[in-house]
């Protein structure tokens, strides 16, 4: 009996550490200096100029600052008022205080007091006759319907981002992975305009998972090995400084990590070329460059896993 409890004991302790391990303590991501007018500080943006404004894509829009889900697109209307509008929100994600000017109410992430926007009823705009008029700033978007939570988010250049895209979207405890640009200074950019180098963006992707199935670290370390870090503005046969190897890091947090790992590589002795740099904004590429490779039925061409770690 003792024996039996002693392996059942050892058996639960080993589960349970391996839950711990799984589990990442999400910290709030760095804001720029017009997102923090915002979110910080109260303020508001220009009617009719956010980019989600008139944005119709199925998903989840979620805190700016700390990955929480806020809204359903299915909760999405089209208000005209010049700011995203949501007639629901997901249950606890949005929280009501009243506004100092004595008249609105104002709206919060429940999670980390980021400042959404106003709510507002009675205008009969919608059957559930409410509207959440939210800046879009204060917003990220998920082309994934997920629940209530918070989630983290990762953004990876290493090479032609069907490739990296390809093997990231595998890796248990991703919810997706977004191709798109960063990282150049051109508002944006078409697929076009950064093959020209011109632009100074990345090919990057964008990823979100769930901080209870796995971690920046593990994904960092996946990133570091499905493309050659070596490597200096290309990624075997395609050439030029849009397919260089970047890490843009969203917090302090995840630059650590970027830099401890590289180190790590450095030490088995790998002339590591990745750059790591604060992340700017993220511009989701063209339709017919997400989910390449499931679509076509093909396999990348330019990348492939290489254990070293």
């Amino acid at each position: 009996m003792n024996k039996q409890y002693f392996l059942i004991v050892t058996v639960i302790l080993l589960v349970m550490s391996e839950i711990s391990h799984s589990q990442e303590n999400l910290t709030y991501y760095n804001l720029s200096k017009d997102e923090s007018y915002v979110i910080d500080n109260k303020g508001t943006e220009r009617p009719f100029t956010g980019k989600y404004n008139k944005h119709k894509q199925s998903g989840t829009y979620v805190c700016k600052k700390c990955g929480s889900a806020l809204y359903h697109s299915s909760d999405k209307f089209e208000s005209d008022c010049g700011w995203p509008s949501f007639d629901d929100e997901i249950k606890g994600a949005v929280k009501r205080l009243p506004d100092p000017d004595g008249m609105r109410i104002e709206i919060e992430c429940a999670s980390c007091g980021a400042h959404l926007g106003h709510v507002f009823t009675g205008e009969r705009l919608t059957q559930k006759n409410i509207r959440h008029c939210v800046n879009s700033i204060s917003l990220d978007f998920i082309p994934a319907v997920i629940e209530a939570g918070r989630y983290g988010s990762a953004l990876f250049a290493g090479g032609c981002f069907w490739g990296v895209e390809y093997f990231l979207q595998k890796e248990p405890g991703v919810i997706s992975v977004t191709s798109g640009y960063t990282g150049g200074v051109v508002k944006n950019p078409t697929y076009r305009e950064v093959c020209t180098g011109n632009t100074g963006h990345a090919e990057v992707v964008k990823v979100v998972y769930d901080p209870q199935k796995t971690t920046y670290e593990k994904l960092l370390k996946l990133f570091l090995e499905i493309h050659d870090p070596t490597q200096i503005g290309r990624q075997g046969p395609d050439i030029g400084d849009q397919y260089r190897s970047e890490i843009f890091y969203l917090n302090d947090e995840q630059r650590k990590s970027a830099e401890r790992n590289i180190n790590i590589l450095k030490s088995k002795g790998l002339k590591v070329a990745t750059a790591v740099t604060r992340a700017s904004e993220f511009y989701a590429a063209e339709d017919y460059h997400q989910d390449y490779y499931f679509k076509n039925g093909k396999m990348p061409y330019c990348h492939s896993y290489v254990k070293r770690f």
